[in-house]
């Protein structure tokens, strides 16, 4: 027997999604609003999104596992390699490559977890690098294909996150975003000492480690305990879809054509193989 869950519990954790998902939409902005070295951007982000998270957890519970010290090594590079494609390529083509992390983590989970890949899943995967495909045509007549690749490969981290996840099925995944956000501000360091940002910058690191990640991570963790991942993946294409559209009204950068028909290719099917995945869960778990 299913556990009944209360219409305002789930709500509730809808909207917590909403608002994780809206803050995460920010990180572009954001990024471009800091006239900084990125790596240094992602080290102050992470130092003082470090604080947000571990004043919410209050006593972590560190195992120093393989699982969590790999999850945080890689979301460590996850949030580098994210903030530096940030800097070197348009923020569409950043948050909609790094979106690319669910592919991923099917690829990955057949090599690392020896999981099966359907044939809903190879069709995916081919529609998503068709769509990539499109965005490295445009990165190289435009000169932004290294930071295409940087955001692709931030979401191969991110992707590497979740595989560390599933494999600490009894722990927290905010220790290993703590420990991650800690491991980027040390990488960081070098970095931060070589100069310091204006007030302006200030400002924008300050709401970025606050806001755009500390609070954010805390809302979505929130919102894991009442709310089904079918309604999870479709709230989460709030942030990819307000990425650029944030960028556009605020700093008036427009995606290209390339990289717009990219962006519907790998949205598309990203979430078109959630949502079917998500129905086949929930009609073999009723039966």
């Amino acid at each position: 027997m299913k556990p009944i869950l209360f219409k305002n519990e789930r709500i509730k954790a809808i909207v917590y999604l909403i608002i994780a998902s809206i803050l995460w939409s920010t990180a572009g902005i954001l990024i471009k609003m800091v006239d900084w070295n990125p790596i240094a951007i992602a080290g102050t982000r992470s130092f003082i999104a470090a604080f947000v998270v571990l004043a919410y957890v209050r006593k972590p519970k560190i195992t120093m596992s393989k699982a969590q010290i790999g999850g945080a090594f890689a979301y460590a590079a996850a949030v580098i390699l994210f903030v530096s494609g940030n800097k070197l390529t348009t923020s569409a083509n950043a948050i909609i490559l790094h979106y690319t992390a669910p592919i991923f983590v099917a690829l990955l989970s057949a090599w690392i977890l020896k999981e099966s890949i359907f044939w809903y899943d190879w069709l995916t995967i081919v529609c998503v690098f068709g769509g990539m495909l499109l965005f490295f045509i445009d990165g190289l007549k435009t000169g932004n294909l290294f930071g295409d690749v940087l955001a692709t490969l931030s979401g191969l981290f991110l992707a590497g996150v979740t595989i560390s996840l599933r494999f600490q099925k009894d722990e927290s995944p905010v220790e290993t975003a703590l420990l991650g956000n800690i491991i980027t501000f040390i990488i960081a360091l070098p970095f931060i000492l070589r100069s310091m940002p204006d007030g302006r910058s200030m400002v924008g690191l300050v709401l970025l480690g606050v806001f755009q990640l500390g609070i954010a991570y805390i809302f979505f963790a929130l919102s894991l305990k009442n709310i089904s991942a079918l309604e999870g993946i479709l709230i989460t294409v709030v942030e990819p879809i307000l990425n650029p559209v944030w960028v556009f009204l605020f700093a008036k950068e427009l995606p290209s054509l390339n990289a717009v028909i990219g962006g519907i290719f790998v949205l598309s099917a990203v979430t078109m193989r959630s949502v079917y995945v998500s129905k086949k869960i929930d009609s073999t778990s009723s039966i």
